[in-house]
This record gives structure tokens, C-alpha cells and sequence, in this order.
């Protein structure tokens, strides 16, 4: 979504299920005129859906630009200067009751997501799937088939989403799909009705935004991460940022080390934090508990650095080094820095 206005997206398709195409509405999210990674890996998951698409994005031209959009659907509104999902659901429905010819609802697994996406289904009496890490959908019957991780990434379920079900939600895990590309050339842009919602019970207050010179965590190529065995905040990024600033990488934490307060709950990386699956993943200090597995397994390259020789990390790491993460890091620090 834009900071000044929602956009939706939507795929081209028919009525008839066991013939139609699909056509889906995906919710991509922006700040100050950046389109969420997140959110352009929604796309390219809306995309393997196949038929063509129609997008309501937040950056109306960047969004025109991206591969597969036929067409953008913006609407702006004040109440959507900071928006809240009480405020945008009801945006939502209109687009989607009655005929309004989509069969699928797409975003990223983002908290903005989680909120609205099951609002709007449960009013429209359908489920939503979250965290989809694969799809494929079947035209002849106008069912859709899933996988999603479940019990912290350890098992994967197979959800079918059959043609009785008119409009289908889910959301992607960003890390399981390629950010869309702006290769297209240039889609059709439409203007959409706000919803004005008078007296919201929630209301958008503040919103503050850790500034960082390093790359965001999410998103990032490389990832230094630390766990409790840092002891405290000071050690913490008087170890850890010199080599993040050495590889250029983001800094992440497990939950251990940001209870602790060792590091800002933004730097979380596991189940309840970011899902990460970088270039490097370098794991210092960490046991490796499956909360912690479950955000960063899908890693190209993971690295591990711990004294115990029988810590679980070494179980899906890569690389793994047994030493003195206080002797080690530093030293290696030193060699990256020349």
C-alpha cells in the first residue's frame, strides 16, 4: 500500500471456474514510494497462477512497470495516509462482493497483511492460507493447491483450496518466491473510490522507524546474527557490527539475545521474528533452537561459531566452527577488513 493511498492487484480471469482463468487482487505495500520486497515476491506468486493481471499498487508508476500488470487500481483517501486494516477492509469488500470477478486475494505475510486479509475474508466467508511457500492452480477444475510450513518449518502441509471456495486468500512467505521485476511495459491505471469510515476504533498513532546505515534485515544478501552467549548489549554490537559492517551485512538476533535486550525486537530472526533465507547466513553464539531454525534453514550458506561442538546449529549449518566466539570473531573480523 501507498502512504497516501491503497493499491490493490488483480489477474484476469472468467466466472466459470472450471474454464476461467485466474484473476487475482494482490495487496502490495509501500513506504515513502519503495514497494515492499515482500510484496513484489506476492506478485510473482500471483503470477504462477497464470492468466493476466490487474494491479492496484501504492507507487502507481513503479507499480505500472512491473511484469505481469495489465492494470493499476489506486485509491487515495487521508484515512489511508497511515493505514490501519479497520480502515482499508472495508475497501476491500467493495472490490470483492458480488461479481467482481477475482478468485484470488495475494499478499506478503506481512503484520499489515495478517490483519487485514483475514478480516476481509471472514466477511466474505472464506479462509484465508498463510505463509504459502509454493502454488499451482488448476484451471480445468478452478482449484489451487499449496504448501505452507507448519510445527516452526518442520513438516509442510498441502492445502487444496477447491472451485467451491469463489475467492481464494493467501499470503507468501517473500523468502519462498523471486521479487517481481519492472520488465513490463507500462499498465493501464485506474482510479478507485475510497470507502470513508466514519469514527474508526483504531486509530493510527505513530510510527517509528530504526534508522540503520546496513542493509534491511529481510531483504538482506548477508546476515550476521547473535544469540544470548554475547552476554549483553554492549558486547553484543562491539562483536558482531564491526564484522556486518566488514561483509556489508544485516544484523540479526535470536529471541534469547533480544529477551536478553541485547538487541531491538526488530532483529529478530525466527518464528515469531523475520524469516530470512539470505546469500550468507552467519550464526554466532546461537544454540539453534527450532524457533530459531524455522526463520533462517532456507539459508544458501550457513555459518555457525560456537564453543559447543553439539549445539543443534551445526545440524543445518554449512560451515561450522568450534571456538571461542570472542577469539574467533575478531580475528576473522580483522582478516575481512584487510
Amino acid at each position: 500500500m501507498l502512504r497516501t493511498s491503497s493499491r490493490i492487484c488483480r489477474r484476469a480471469f472468467a466466472r466459470t471456474y472450471a474454464t476461467a482463468s485466474p484473476h487475482a487482487l494482490v495487496f502490495l505495500e509501500h513506504r515513502e514510494g519503495v514497494i515492499a520486497a515482500g510484496s513484489l515476491s506476492a506478485l510473482t506468486a500471483a503470477e504462477q497462477l497464470g492468466g493476466s493481471s490487474e494491479h492496484v499498487p501504492a507507487v502507481v508508476e513503479k507499480a505500472k512497470k512491473l511484469k505481469g500488470v495489465t492494470s493499476v487500481l489506486h485509491s487515495t483517501s487521508p484515512q489511508y495516509a497511515e493505514p490501519v486494516a479497520e480502515v482499508l477492509s472495508p475497501l476491500f469488500e467493495g472490490l470483492l462482493k458480488g461479481d467482481s470477478g477475482f478468485t484470488h486475494v495475494v499478499s506478503a505475510t506481512s503484520s499489515s497483511a495478517k490483519s487485514l486479509l483475514p478480516r476481509v475474508s471472514a466477511v466474505l466467508d472464506a479462509p484465508t492460507i498463510s505463509d504459502v511457500t509454493s502454488l499451482e492452480h488448476d484451471a480445468s477444475s478452478g482449484s489451487t493447491t499449496f504448501t505452507r510450513p507448519i510445527y516452526a518449518g518442520n513438516a509442510i502441509a498441502t492445502v487444496r483450496a477447491p472451485s467451491t471456495i469463489p475467492i481464494k486468500f493467501f499470503t507468501v512467505r517473500g523468502t519462498a518466491f523471486a521479487p517481481a521485476l519492472a520488465t513490463g511495459s507500462g499498465a493501464e491505471e485506474k482510479s478507485v473510490n475510497p470507502t470513508e469510515v466514519a469514527d474508526p476504533v483504531t486509530v493510527h498513532l505513530k510510527t517509528t522507524i530504526a534508522k540503520s546505515d546496513r542493509p534491511e534485515l529481510g531483504v538482506a544478501s548477508r546476515v550476521v546474527s547473535g544469540g544470548r552467549a554475547l552476554k549483553n548489549s554492549e558486547t553484543f554490537e562491539k562483536v558482531l557490527y564491526p564484522l556486518a559492517d566488514a561483509l556489508g551485512a544485516a544484523v540479526g538476533a535470536s529471541r534469547a539475545a533480544v529477551d536478553a535486550g541485547y538487541a531491538d525486537n526488530s532483529l529478530q530472526v525466527g518464528q515469531t521474528g523475520k524469516v530470512v533465507a539470505p546469500e550468507l547466513y552467519i550464526a554466532i553464539g546461537i544454540s539453534g533452537a527450532i524457533q530459531h531454525l524455522a526463520g533462517m534453514k532456507d539459508s544458501k550458506m550457513i555459518v555457525a561459531i560456537n564453543k559447543d561442538a553439539d549445539a543443534p546449529i551445526f545440524q543445518v549449518a554449512d560451515v561450522g566452527l568450534v571456538a571461542d566466539l570472542y577469539e574467533a570473531v575478531p580475528e576473522l573480523t580483522e582478516k575481512l577488513q584487510k
